[in-house]
């Protein structure tokens, strides 16, 4: 098990290439032999991808599949998506958790559609103009659909490279990225990351490393996130008032209402008169 080391500060130290070379032929030879069969790995449609990239934030592999699947036949396109509705999409998206996604996504596609012709790649290269869309998620589109020579760097990786180079824990993304570059096999970038990933998930574990997540998810019994989904579910049957949800969810509006505004601010509901709504 690796530990951290004092300095918040850790400099960067090239990665002997046999050490690389090594652990290259093992990812590979592991993701030959036990790699997953996931239906976004069947396609290199820019928009396929990035739409399974939401999805897979903080979800697991084996709940995302159905609801890939089934929005892809509903919404083919980025420009499907971009004109559907609001309520329309966070009605396919429940149950998959997280629902500010659903909305980031939706919007990002209307912006694809509209101001970058619908061109996914395009607008993945100006990533910082899309809502939740960051570094990794925009070289993920990249890498996956084209098989461009570029890195990123999950939670599986993260892991990967700290145990198997005995890295200290609080490395830095910074230095993570230099080292995920350093080991890049070019013009094998989609194989490799697909490899990285199923050698993470499956084999070199968090339970069998100790190595955790940077970030924790929280329980969701009793949480506010399972509030917000039961607020949804309500408003997504029909418009509703404070006093209504208060009866309905068994709650008190002093409960309610600090959720209620803060998914306001987000853009998952609106008040319309006395009561709550989905923006169309």
């Amino acid at each position: 098990m690796r530990s951290a080391t004092g300095s918040s500060e850790i400099q960067y130290k090239e990665i002997p290439q046999e050490k690389i070379r090594i652990l290259q032929q093992k990812v590979l030879s592991f993701y030959r032999k036990n790699k997953r069969k996931l239906p976004w790995r069947q396609t290199t449609d820019p928009y396929k991808i990035l739409l399974s990239e939401y999805m897979l934030q903080q979800t697991q592999v084996s709940r995302v599949i159905s609801y890939y699947e089934k929005w892809i036949a509903r919404w083919p396109t980025i420009g499907a998506l971009a004109t559907a509705s609001l309520p329309e999409v966070l009605e396919m998206w429940m149950g998959l958790g997280y629902n500010t996604r659903v909305v980031n996504l939706h919007r990002a596609a209307q912006k694809i559609f509209d101001d970058f012709d619908s061109d996914v790649l395009k607008a993945i290269r100006q990533y910082t103009v899309l809502p939740g869309i960051g570094k990794y998620t925009s070289h993920a589109v990249q890498i996956f659909s084209t098989n461009i020579d570029l890195v990123t760097v999950d939670t599986n990786i993260r892991r990967i490279f700290i145990e198997e180079f005995s890295l200290p824990l609080n490395t830095s993304d910074t230095i993570l990225w230099k080292i995920a570059l350093d080991c890049l096999p070019r013009g094998k970038s989609r194989e490799w990351h697909n490899a990285l990933m199923d050698y993470g998930a499956l084999y070199l574990t968090a339970k069998k490393t100790g190595i955790k997540p940077k970030t924790k998810q929280s329980k969701f019994e009793g949480s506010d996130r399972q509030i917000r989904a039961k607020i949804l579910r309500e408003v997504l049957k029909k418009n509703s008032s404070i006093s209504e949800l208060e009866c309905t969810l068994g709650l008190q509006k002093n409960r309610l209402m600090p959720i209620i505004e803060k998914m306001r601010k987000e853009k998952l509901i609106i008040l319309q008169g006395n009561v709550y709504a989905i923006r169309k």
